[in-house]
């Protein structure tokens, strides 16, 4: 590189970029950067290593620490700056005594972001801040952008989503969060490993959207002159798996679904998928609040959380409730599947839920429920004995064939996980799949194609399963009390500048 380098044209006109240009081309010219660095402690360790020192303590220890510089303050003969890594922040404590004369400017020439590693001795200040006094010093890379608002933070919701780069540096929280989230995700996958169950991977690219009702996205593959769509659900491959003779199967990963963003939806998120053969949806109840306290446990420290404000407690067992004994509590009438079409709607309309004509007793109860019921369930509830109409993959009660064995986990008013004991009858499944397609035939966009791969796989015999899908980016969410997904997934879905 040279001064003829080209500078952005976006950053050429601020003064305050220009000078940052100037030091960064005077490195440069000075013999650059270094290629790499060795750094021995975090500042988080030095902190749980250190905490008792008292005022004005030397430990006569050395440490090397690297991370971004977030401020500098000129104190005459002293300088004292905060460095940050990935793990938090640690004082230097600069002497032009100790550096040099030469050195001393060195570093008072330094901008706040500048990547730098500093060695010194671990020391506590006479006002009790643990810090590094500073005995050399390493620009390892030139920040030519300004933190913003002198790095108090970066404010604007949408700034953050789009820039998460400077979330990150600026926003303690943040940092937090993306964190916690990889905790949630390692645990999750040591819950289920623990458990006996197999970690695979299923196709994204598919011929058809299956094992959810929701719109997908399309794409073309040329080489093969072949229409896809980018998968929605990977229930049906993972129960093909189950037939296979894997019997205790997941996978974690992107899902994709072409609708709506909202404060816990995002076209793009990952999810957790799971089959367990031999089990039934009760089962899967408990393994879910073993699961979900676990998970707790290993990336909060506690099962009992604040979550907006309001009191959660995670650990088991949660509570049951049948989904028609919260719709006939929700409307202050009782209702079941008996409940004349006519009046189910009447209730419906009387209190703002829009039904279609098309709909059974069972889809409007469901969307009865969905409208007023699971926005107000607080405590960890399994709704539970879903209609057949709203399950077309669950496996149908023994007593009344309208119904299923299925529940949802909801938390803090949002559902977490959908999960039911397999339907594995190819007949039955065969009847569900060709009722889903007239829906979608007569316009219902939404409604499950038919599978005839399926229908062989299930013909080869399914045994009784038990499945789960769970929403890796609402838990994460309520266990960083984040109230918008955006908050929780790095780079989240946005419109272009």
């Amino acid at each position: 590189m040279t001064d003829e380098t080209p500078t952005p044209p976006n950053l050429h006109d601020d003064p305050l970029i220009a000078a940052r240009i100037a030091k960064h081309r005077q490195a440069v010219a000075d013999g650059g950067y270094p290629s790499r660095f060795e750094r021995s402690d975090l500042a988080s360790d030095l902190q749980a290593r250190y905490a008792d020192l008292d005022p004005g303590a030397e430990t006569g220890v050395e440490t090397t620490v690297a991370g971004r510089l977030m401020n500098v303050r000129d104190m005459g003969r002293l300088a004292f700056g905060v460095l940050q890594d990935v793990s938090g922040r640690i004082q230097l404590f600069v002497s032009k005594a100790m550096l040099g004369g030469d050195e001393f400017e060195r570093f008072l020439a330094l901008d706040s972001g500048d990547w730098i590693g500093a060695t010194g001795e671990i020391i506590v200040t006479k006002k009790g801040e643990l810090s590094v006094r500073v005995s050399s010093v390493t620009l390892l890379s030139k920040a030519l952008r300004p933190l913003p608002d002198k790095w108090h933070g970066l404010k604007d919701v949408e700034a953050r989503s789009r820039q998460r780069y400077v979330d990150l540096m600026v926003n303690e929280e943040s940092m937090k969060t993306a964190l916690t989230r990889a905790k949630v995700i390692s645990e999750l996958r040591r819950q289920f490993e623990d458990r006996g169950f197999v970690e695979v991977e299923t196709p994204m690219l598919m011929a058809q959207a299956t094992g959810a009702t929701a719109r997908p996205f399309e794409t073309h593959h040329n080489a093969l002159d072949l229409d896809l769509v980018l998968r929605i659900a990977t229930e049906l491959p993972l129960k093909r798996l189950v037939v296979g003779g894997i019997e205790r199967v997941f996978e974690m990963g992107r899902i994709f679904r072409n609708e709506g963003i909202d404060s816990t939806h995002n076209p793009e998120f990952t999810s957790l998928e799971a089959y367990q053969a031999f089990a039934n949806y009760e089962d899967i109840m408990r393994l879910v609040e073993d699961v979900i306290a676990g998970v707790a446990q290993a990336a909060v420290g506690t099962t009992t959380i604040t979550y907006q404000g309001r009191h959660l407690d995670l650990s088991p067992p949660f509570r049951r409730a049948r989904l028609f004994d919260l719709v006939s509590e929700a409307i202050g009438e009782d209702v079941s599947l008996a409940t004349p079409l006519s009046r189910i709607t009447e209730l419906a309309a009387g209190r703002g839920v829009d039904v279609d004509p098309s709909w059974g007793v069972g889809r409007v109860a469901f969307e009865i429920y969905d409208e007023l019921v699971e926005s107000n369930l607080w405590d960890p509830t399994f709704v539970t004995d879903y209609p057949t109409e709203v399950s077309p993959l669950a496996r149908a009660q023994a007593d009344d064939p309208d119904m299923t064995e299925r529940f949802e986990l909801v938390i803090a008013g949002a559902e977490y996980a959908n999960a039911f004991s397999e339907l594995n009858d190819p007949f039955d499944q065969r009847e569900r799949f060709e009722s889903q397609a007239a829906a979608r035939a007569a316009g219902d966009d939404e409604a499950h194609p038919l599978d005839e791969d399926y229908l062989r796989a299930l013909e080869y015999g399914l045994p009784p399963t038990g499945g789960l899908g769970l929403g890796v980016d609402r838990i994460v969410m309520l266990l960083t009390d984040r109230k918008h997904i955006r908050e929780v997934i790095l780079f989240p879905t946005m419109r272009p500048e």
